[in-house]
């Protein structure tokens, strides 16, 4: 007897996921490969060429970065109050391709500060709206996996962008503001995907979103996982600041500026190849236990960088820094998704990066003034301590399990 034929399965894996969180990942693979273009080599930039301090760097940084995530807050609440996600994050985008041209053209440290700050204007608008519109198109079931696809993606194109970097810099002779033109291509290409490649919801929590208008009030409707959620990356980014530092401290073991670069690109290779299999693993097990995971990874890269007496063990402590934003950053997304209500999901990422911002922000200052005074070992000791900290916090706060979601 013939067997009889069996029904198609559903699709599982990577072809699970929709198109949409394909295109999306992709748009921040060539915005992430033109920013990082940039940013692997612009606290050096700062350093040799503006004559900045390691203070001035954690200062443009942590005001770039507190500023994208002020600017999220707000983009959150316009995306939930008109139920719309798409717009908000092409204007995102849209904006960050415009100021690529201004750090090219920079002659004061003035002029950097104006580019981050509108360059991250623009992730800020972006941001909150892009991962609430992933948490709308993915099933519930692969939302870890999702959100772990888009980070992986777009840390392709983070070490994408310093690999390009030290090719354009041995080919143009060290010229970094020629680099920095190069920079334009892919964040215009960027733009163009995500207009053709991603299309918004017609109906669904967004869309039902848009019937009354979001008040603070409605921000109590945000239950106590959320905020546990809250408190827990706020304590991991004040440990964890600007990733200038990592490319400061290569230059102050002696790395060449041609290989200055390899830093983001180690740090990048590793983040890419860990955080999808990090977001499988967060729809398979104790969520709590593998963000613990990643604080003891952070601590290990910050002692490793602390003591790193040459290029290798720098390039250990980076591997390791790379694997801790693997282990963390989706596992952190996906966290913030399951923990708030739909028509809350955007104005919840606000809240939560606009933490995050003002915290990196103070970190950054620190780490700088640490710098300044005492040296590169006392910064990273001191970020060590504080995610010893957050370790013992994490230990200590219940309700960070969220109910995992089913299909």
């Amino acid at each position: 007897m013939d067997a009889k034929p069996s029904e198609s399965s559903p699709p599982s894996g990577l072809r699970a996921i929709p198109r949409g969180i394909w295109a999306l990942g992709f748009v921040s693979l060539f915005m992430d490969l033109s920013s990082e273009l940039i940013h692997s080599l612009l606290p050096v930039f700062m350093v040799t060429v503006l004559g900045a301090s390691a203070i001035h760097v954690g200062i443009v940084e942590g005001i770039a970065e507190a500023t994208g995530s002020i600017t999220k807050i707000f983009s959150g609440f316009v995306s939930d109050r008109l139920g719309k996600r798409k717009a908000l994050v092409l204007i995102g985008y849209g904006m960050a391709a415009l100021t690529k041209p201004l750090f090219a053209l920079a002659p004061t440290i003035g002029w950097v500060l104006t580019a981050r700050f509108a360059d991250r204007i623009g992730k800020g608008i972006r941001g909150a709206p892009r991962d609430a519109l992933i948490a709308d198109l993915a099933p519930p079931h692969i939302r870890g996996a999702s959100y772990g696809l888009r980070q992986s993606l777009d840390t392709v194109g983070a070490f994408a962008g310093p690999l390009l970097a030290i090719v354009l810099m041995a080919a143009l002779a060290g010229d970094i503001r020629m680099v920095f033109w190069f920079a334009v291509i892919p964040a215009a290409i960027s733009v163009a995907v995500l207009l053709i490649g991603v299309k918004e919801p017609e109906t669904g929590p967004a869309a039902s979103a848009a019937r009354q208008p979001i008040r603070l009030a409605d921000l109590r409707r945000l239950p106590s996982a959320y905020w546990g959620v809250v408190a827990v990356g706020g304590v991991l980014t004040l440990a964890r600041f600007s990733e200038a530092f990592l490319v400061l401290r290569a230059e102050s073991v002696g790395i060449a500026l041609t290989w200055v670069p390899l830093v983001l690109v180690v740090m990048s290779l590793v983040y890419s190849l860990s955080a999808y299999p990090a977001g499988v693993l967060a729809d398979r097990m104790d969520r709590r236990a593998l963000l613990a995971l990643g604080f003891v990874v952070l601590i290990l890269a910050d002692l490793v960088l602390a003591v790193a007496g040459g290029a290798w063990a720098v390039m250990a402590g980076v591997a390791l820094w790379g694997l801790h934003m693997g282990l963390t950053q989706g596992l952190l997304a996906t966290l913030v998704a399951d923990a708030s209500p739909a028509p809350l999901r955007a104005s919840a990422f606000g809240i939560f990066n606009f933490v995050g911002g003002i915290l990196l922000l103070v970190a950054s200052v620190l780490a700088g003034i640490l710098w300044d005074a005492i040296g590169p070992a006392a910064t990273f000791f001191a970020g060590a301590a504080f995610t010893a900290l957050g370790l013992i916090g994490l230990r200590l706060l219940r309700t960070l399990t969220v109910p995992k979601p089913h299909p």
